[in-house]
């Protein structure tokens, strides 16, 4: 299966025009190269940090609420689809989002999205699944950046935040949402087109209402992402001397700017390069090195026992059905 992903990884990128490999290796290379040049202008002070055993107990509590996050986010994205009106029989989401989620981290990051999508499809129909696979990261970061302006005033930044959330007003988030799917389903089917075509003319979720319900959870989802960043920085000691907030408006923003912004699968770099650009005046920057890669570290790790997880009690009689207790 694995190689089977690669396969359609490499047919995507072959297909890219424009820069030699296409612009998100390019944003990538940039975001490692200043990761890399950070950590070389730090090395000293990296080399100096130490972990008492009460920060190891911080990262593993870190652990444990990035993988609840993961969680709350599949609730979240099972509350959309039903704002959505749609459903998907006796599928389980929260295990299909949980188990899809580690793809992300594939070569083209859209297989999580392809996975969910095969999934839904014969349930909902292509346009439906569509809709139901791409509107979920529009909310999160929407919900993501309404977390900013407890940050404080920044610069008038927290009264632009919260501005993309006038998007999912129905008269701006139909056409949005139109675009956004003419333009992935056609990356889609040339990974996999096996999926056949979408139906042009009933592009778009239908719904008139706000997402109320599904945007509540993904802000919880962010809340909890940030709770699991938090216990890294208790765990290097950096949480003195800053309100909460300003660390939280900081990660909401890298976090958001690492999801929307084409690179690496995961975000991996950008989130970091963006953090310490955001962070790095007000915080020392070895530590806050430090912080970020090991939230880096944790997040994947929870990503893969989470998917793990769903696995194992998929394949176990006696604990089958544990994870589908939330779709019930």
């Amino acid at each position: 299966m694995v190689k089977r992903w690669l396969d359609q990884a490499k047919r995507v990128f072959q297909t890219k025009r424009g820069l030699p490999g296409g612009l998100r290796l390019w944003v990538t290379l940039a975001s490692l190269a200043f990761i890399v040049w950070a950590l070389a202008g730090h090395i000293q002070g990296l080399r100096e940090l130490r972990l008492s055993s009460r920060g190891w107990w911080w990262l593993v509590l870190g652990l444990g609420l990035s993988w609840l996050s993961l969680v709350v986010n599949g609730l979240a994205w099972r509350t959309l689809i039903d704002w959505l009106g749609h459903r998907p029989g006796d599928l389980a989401l929260v295990p299909l989002y949980l188990r899809s989620n580690l793809l992300k981290y594939l070569p083209g990051g859209i297989f999580h999205f392809l996975d969910r999508l095969r999934a839904l499809q014969p349930k909902l129909g292509t346009n439906r699944a569509l809709v139901s696979v791409l509107l979920e990261p529009m909310l999160m970061a929407v919900a993501a950046l309404l977390w900013v302006p407890f940050g404080g005033w920044q610069g008038g930044l927290a009264l632009l935040t919260p501005l993309p959330a006038l998007l999912l007003l129905p008269r701006w988030r139909e056409p949005l949402l139109q675009r956004l799917e003419r333009a992935k389903w056609k990356q889609l089917q040339r990974a996999a087109p096996e999926l056949g075509g979408a139906d042009p003319g009933v592009l778009g979720s239908g719904r008139r209402g706000y997402p109320w319900g599904p945007l509540a959870m993904e802000l919880l989802f962010v809340l909890c992402r940030f709770g699991g960043f938090w216990c890294c920085v208790k765990a290097f000691a950096l949480a003195d001397g800053h309100p909460i907030g300003v660390w939280l408006a900081g990660f909401a923003l890298a976090w958001t700017v690492g999801l929307v912004v084409p690179a690496a699968p995961g975000g991996l770099g950008v989130f970091e390069a963006v953090l310490i650009l955001r962070l790095g005046a007000i915080v020392p920057e070895a530590p806050l090195l430090a912080v970020a890669l090991s939230y880096r570290l944790i997040v994947t790790l929870a990503d893969a026992l989470a998917a793990g997880a769903v696995v194992l009690d998929e394949r176990r009689p006696l604990t089958r059905g544990l994870l589908r207790v939330g779709d019930r």
